[in-house]
Parts: C-alpha cells; sequence; structure tokens
C-alpha cells in the first residue's frame, strides 16, 4: 500500500502512523533509537507490506500491469489503490479527506526532529502539492506516478501508467474494495498485538 493507505491503517494512533509513514525510509532495523510506538508502527508498516505482496487480489491487480509496468508493478497498484482509497473515502472514515491530511501534515511538522532524512526531504513536496488529497484525482496520480518516474531515472514506464488505470478502472476500483476490506481486518487484527 501507498502512503494514504498506511496512515489510515494506523487507526488514529498518531505515533504508530509516524512510524507506519517512515517506514520505507528506513533499512532492517535501524530504528532502534525511536520511540516505541514509532517502532511499532514501522513492524505495522512492514507487516501490511507482507500481507498485500502475498495476497491474491492485490496479486490478480499487479499482473494485469506486468506487461506494461513490470517489476514496478506492485509500486504502480499502490498508487492506483490509494487512489480508490482518496476517492472514496468517506466509505472507511468519518472525518473529511482534507481535514486528516492536514491534521497529518501538521502532525509530521511537530515530530519533524523524528524523521529520516528522505522522509525530510520528501515532506515539503508532499505538503506543497498535498499528495495525499491530489491522490482522489487523477492528474494527481498522474503526478505522482510521473515523479517516481523520474526517480527510477526514466528505467519504468510509470509515467505511462495513468493510461494502464483508465483502461481497467472498474476492475482495479472492484480489486481495491475487496481486497481493503480483508486489510482492514488483518491491520487492525497485527495493530492490537503490537
Amino acid at each position: 500500500m501507498n502512503f494514504l493507505a498506511h496512515i489510515f491503517l494506523s487507526f488514529g494512533d498518531d505515533e504508530i502512523s509516524i512510524g507506519n509513514f517512515i517506514a520505507d525510509s528506513i533499512q532492517g532495523n535501524q530504528y532502534t533509537h525511536l520511540p516505541e510506538k514509532i517502532q511499532k508502527g514501522i513492524v505495522l508498516h512492514r507487516a501490511i507490506d507482507t500481507y498485500t505482496d502475498a495476497h491474491n487480489i492485490h496479486k490478480k491487480s499487479r499482473k494485469r500491469l506486468h506487461k506494461n509496468q513490470g517489476h514496478y508493478s506492485g509500486v504502480v497498484i499502490d498508487v492506483f489503490y490509494d487512489h480508490f482509497l482518496a476517492k472514496k473515502w468517506t466509505m472507511y472514515a468519518d472525518e473529511p479527506l482534507a481535514e486528516y491530511v492536514n491534521r497529518f501534515y501538521a502532525l509530521l511538522q511537530t515530530r519533524y526532529e523524528l524523521l529520516p532524512e528522505p522522509a525530510k526531504r520528501m515532506l515539503p513536496y508532499m505538503v506543497a502539492d498535498n499528495w495525499l488529497l491530489n491522490y482522489a484525482h487523477l492528474e494527481g496520480i498522474d503526478s505522482v506516478l510521473n515523479g517516481l518516474y523520474r526517480r527510477t531515472r526514466q528505467k519504468s514506464n510509470m509515467n505511462k501508467a495513468i493510461l494502464d488505470l483508465t483502461e481497467h478502472y472498474d476492475l482495479f476500483e472492484e480489486e481495491f474494495h475487496a481486497f481493503f476490506k480483508e486489510l482492514i481486518i488483518f491491520s487492525h487484527q497485527k495493530f492490537k498485538t503490537l
């Protein structure tokens, strides 16, 4: 899953959500210096990723992309799935998405010193372009995918992935909702064991 889903799957716990957000910026076990609940957020993030990668619905979505996106299919699907979460946010949350993401950005600013360097470098761009809110729109997703394309030094087709999304939009959306219901249950059970 991508940023929005990981934050959402922290179930309103600020420290867990910070860990869940920064986990991709941390190698191995190089997080033991962080507060305990942030560490738990990192563990939760990794459990979510493992569950997601092994899930048959996620695999089905990735397979549909493999011809055009190759080994980047998983990354692209995670972005697509964040789009559907943002688009249908009110199916999963009571708080409006704009308020939710603004509160999260403010949280990151208050705990800025705990963020790893990659997250610190990314944060100004994320906030300025309001990535989390703009996931709800195809233009926002296209912008994210083009950013990822640049990060691969143009060695991917992620700049064209919006075409894959629009071609199979209804299928991807259906798969997302079926998968996400199961992921919420898994994540909540894992959250309770942290």
